[in-house]
């Protein structure tokens, strides 16, 4: 399996390297806007972390969760490791090496999702939150999980773009995201520090006014 995650990942380093794109989720159905919802193009160049994913160590077999540290709390995760080990293998890679750390949920829709895993949310321009991460892309993962409340999955520009950036879901379901967005995780503790994000205030970006920083990610074997 290490051979074949590498490769992957290696394969889309080469065709994805330099590509720069703004990450989306769709809204829920019955809003008022129902149509894709994608950031407007920035006119700053995009922050891509260097990472380097063929030196990434196959820690699918070991670690069967993580616990992410959130300044409102923390939230517990259990990985769909058989159903998405390429995917869950990039998030225990990035989450041990410390990417997320002091990043923000940058975008956060009530009854919906809360987004976060953009290094670009560091920074204090929010006009470049949502445009960033690794320098590298990787294939979808879809698997028969569905996307309910408390799923955790990836946020993408469009087919096999999975860079860093994740979402959780606050909807109790939301059936138009499946076999479009890679599920790769469940919370399986902290729902309520999930509802604590999801409350505060936002802007008409869907931008939380206060910052909600991901402190620290433990593995959980």
């Amino acid at each position: 399996m290490k051979k074949s995650i590498l490769l992957s990942f290696i394969l889309l380093l080469i065709t994805g390297c330099g590509i720069k794109t703004d990450l989306y989720s769709e809204k829920p159905k019955g809003q008022i806007n129902t149509e894709l919802t994608q950031s407007e193009p920035s006119t700053k160049e995009n922050v891509m972390e260097n990472i380097d994913p063929a030196k990434f160590e196959n820690l699918v077999a070991e670690h069967r969760g993580a616990k992410i540290k959130t300044s409102l709390g923390e939230i517990q995760v259990e990985f769909f490791g058989a159903d998405s080990p390429q995917t869950v293998n990039n998030f225990l890679n990035l989450a041990k090496q410390g990417f997320y750390d002091g990043t923000r949920f940058h975008r956060v829709i009530s009854d919906f999702m809360i987004q976060g895993g953009d290094p670009n949310s560091k920074s204090d321009d929010w006009s470049i939150h949502g445009m960033g991460g690794p320098n590298y892309r990787f294939a979808d993962e879809f698997n028969s999980q569905k996307l309910v409340r408390g799923s955790l999955a990836m946020a993408n520009s469009g087919p096999d773009t999975n860079g860093s950036q994740f979402f959780i879901v606050t909807a109790e379901s939301t059936p138009w995201l499946d076999g479009r967005h890679t599920n790769f995780g469940k919370v399986v503790q902290g729902m309520d520090v999930v509802a604590k994000i999801e409350g505060v205030n936002k802007n008409q970006n869907d931008h939380p006014l206060e910052d909600v920083t991901i402190e620290s990610i433990e593995l959980v074997k």
